[in-house]
């Protein structure tokens, strides 16, 4: 979205199956004469006041960096939530990072750094545990997480079992059962999880006895759950989020206006710079005094195309 006070560039495209091609717009128009052109421009800058129709803008106002983060952070939150609502297949997925990537090389660095630390306090005489009893304190979170409201029988079960005071008092007299403590964790996912991840504690419960790799492979496991739940908590309450999109949405995109004024007024200047543009590169047809408009997915292409040659240099995107 554009923010100066310039004729700009870009907003955000329609889904592929509301995409009309310029040839199925050609023939629909066929028939527009030059007034309808000058209607269809007028219509980017026409005033609406009806709360369904069109958001009200606030008056201009000077905007910082942080601003407009904060408010870009908000559209993407927006675009996700309208593509969780509208795209039924929808789901999070697990994060493969590319091989080679510097991003994985960092991730593993540091997994492997930590890791290796925990690895070396547990084999020191006598153990230090207060890193892997961080750990168990995370992993009770998980496995709380995953509960119903009426299961207070098992979150009980767990306070009890994975008690870190008792786990330190343990551990400073060196009586600490590590392994009995990791074997119950995998017990209660296997009552936790997806049918489908059986096969994912089934082998955990087959898995090497080294401790360290053993924890290793239950966080794994716990962060394939956890990704098992949001696609479940989404597909459960996507009915319900349906019933109150259109109004979540255009309180959403209401905020957005307010925390940048400008914006919304030089989004349809943008646009409509562009719709003139292409109004004008469209030859009349001979014979006759029509032309045919433009389709909606040929303006926004155009808009884009123009804001990647933007000169920030000439027009900040700050005012």
């Amino acid at each position: 979205m554009p923010l100066n006070n310039e004729r700009p560039t870009s907003t955000s495209t329609t889904k592929s199956e509301d995409q009309c091609s310029d040839t199925e717009s050609s023939d629909r128009c066929d028939s527009m004469t030059s007034s309808d052109f000058e209607c269809s421009r007028q219509s980017f800058t026409s005033d609406s006041s009806s709360k369904h129709s069109s958001p009200s803008s606030s008056p201009p106002k000077t905007i910082t960096l942080d601003e407009v983060m904060t408010s870009a952070r908000d559209l993407s939150n927006l675009s996700l939530a309208h593509e969780i609502i509208m795209n039924p297949n929808f789901k999070v997925e697990q994060l493969d990072l590319p091989q080679n990537s510097l991003e994985k090389r960092v991730k593993d660095i540091v997994h492997k750094a930590f890791w290796d630390r925990l690895e070396s306090e547990l084999n020191d005489d006598p153990p230090e545990y207060e890193h892997a009893i961080k750990l168990l304190e995370e992993i009770r979170e998980i496995l709380s997480s995953f509960l119903n409201p009426g299961a207070n029988r098992l979150r009980t079960q767990i306070s009890e079992v994975l008690d870190l005071d008792l786990i330190r008092q343990q551990a400073d007299n060196d009586a600490v059962d590590i392994q009995g403590i990791a074997e119950y964790i995998i017990t209660v996912m296997g009552k936790l999880c997806a049918p489908v991840r059986d096969h994912e504690v089934k082998r955990l419960k087959e898995a090497s006895p080294n401790i360290v790799s053993m924890f290793k492979e239950i966080f794994r496991v716990l962060d394939l759950m956890k990704m098992d739940m949001v696609n479940f908590t989404l597909q459960t309450f996507r009915p319900e989020l349906q019933r109150q999109s259109v109004e979540y949405e255009r309180a959403k995109f209401q905020g957005i206006v307010e925390k940048i004024p400008n914006a919304l007024d030089h989004t349809k200047d943008w646009i409509k710079v562009c719709l003139e543009e292409l109004l004008l590169s469209v030859p009349v047809s001979a014979g006759k005094n029509v032309r045919a408009l433009p389709s909606p997915m040929l303006v926004l292409n155009t808009a884009y195309i123009k804001l990647l040659a933007w000169d920030y240099q000439k027009h900040p995107l700050l005012r």
